[in-house]
């Protein structure tokens, strides 16, 4: 059975499958009940969602250990605080800041003050009425010490 679903269609495992009710004995279905915010913890990419004003919603533990801050402690800062803190704008400038930084090396903040440059992702939410901004960073500061270039990265 085909169940159709807006344009697209869904393969169906049989004639009464409720889409909302996702099996969790299966791995389909496991994934489907998993909360997003349980996922992004789990990440071992650290991660960052910024909303438009440039505000931290969520970072995920990767990030803080690769920064050295608390667990929690950067959601309700400003992104301004932590991504270039010498020469960011504030608010949603920083947010088109960091858009436009994508597959570049910027500056990180450290908590013991030091910088860490890392490659920055494009945001995985891309729409433009997306109303959070979500990326990824890969940390190139011992490549960069090392003399080797930094990877390309989307």
């Amino acid at each position: 059975m085909v169940v159709r679903w807006g344009r697209r269609r869904w393969a169906s495992t049989g004639p009464n499958r409720d889409r909302r009710r996702s099996d969790p004995n299966n791995a389909l279905g496991y994934l489907e009940q998993l909360p997003a915010l349980r996922l992004l913890e789990r990440l071992p990419v650290p991660a960052l969602a910024v909303d438009e004003d440039g505000v931290i919603v969520h970072a995920n533990p990767a990030l803080e250990r690769m920064l050295g801050y608390a667990e929690n402690w950067l959601a309700g800062c400003s992104v301004a605080d932590v991504v270039d803190p010498e020469t960011s704008p504030n608010g949603p400038a920083a947010v088109a800041q960091l858009r436009d930084c994508a597959g570049k090396v910027i500056e990180l903040a450290h908590w013991d003050g030091f910088v860490v440059r890392a490659a920055v992702s494009r945001s995985v939410l891309r729409r433009e009425d997306d109303p959070v901004t979500f990326v990824c960073f890969q940390d190139v500061t011992e490549q960069l010490w090392g003399g080797g270039r930094a990877p390309e990265f989307e």
